[in-house]
């Protein structure tokens, strides 16, 4: 049995869904609004493409921040997008008890995320090691699954 197939291991908390429909900005500075979200603490932030009345195409822009962090969420959302508005709603999540490890590889220490039995390492590791070594970044994360990740720091 692994640790996602029983309820009792999974985290529960209360948190805070902030979503807003945008018609009026670029992809770019949805891009930014999100940086920015995350950059704050946002747990996550995410995009749904939407239409709106008068046949609009639009993006509804959606940040899950932690209870308690709402008002400070919603001042961002205000703050960096263009909405005139934004829907607020509580609820709770489920997840699994996760860690960071790092591990040494031939391209040098990288961040693995472990839950439920699960693995993977950190997309910022990978875009790293993919700058530095001029390689598609696919090939990377091919060759860290490869040769086990390394050793555990």
């Amino acid at each position: 049995m692994t640790a996602y197939d029983t309820q009792d291991q999974l985290q529960r908390e209360q948190v805070y869904e902030l979503a807003c429909n945008l018609d009026d900005m670029t992809p770019e500075d949805i891009g930014y609004a999100m940086e920015r979200l995350l950059e704050a603490g946002a747990l996550d932030v995410y995009t749904i493409p939407i239409g709106m009345k008068k046949n609009r195409p639009a993006t509804m822009l959606c940040c899950l921040c932690p209870m308690g962090q709402e008002e400070r969420f919603a001042a961002l959302l205000l703050r960096h997008t263009t909405t005139l508005g934004i829907r607020m709603q509580a609820m709770e999540r489920r997840t699994l008890p996760r860690r960071t490890v790092t591990r040494q590889t031939a391209w040098g220490p990288v961040h693995y995320k472990t839950a439920g039995g699960r693995e993977k390492p950190e997309y910022e590791d990978l875009a790293r090691i993919a700058r530095e070594q001029d390689l598609p970044i696919h090939q990377i994360r091919r060759s860290l699954e490869k040769t086990d990740g390394g050793e555990t720091l």
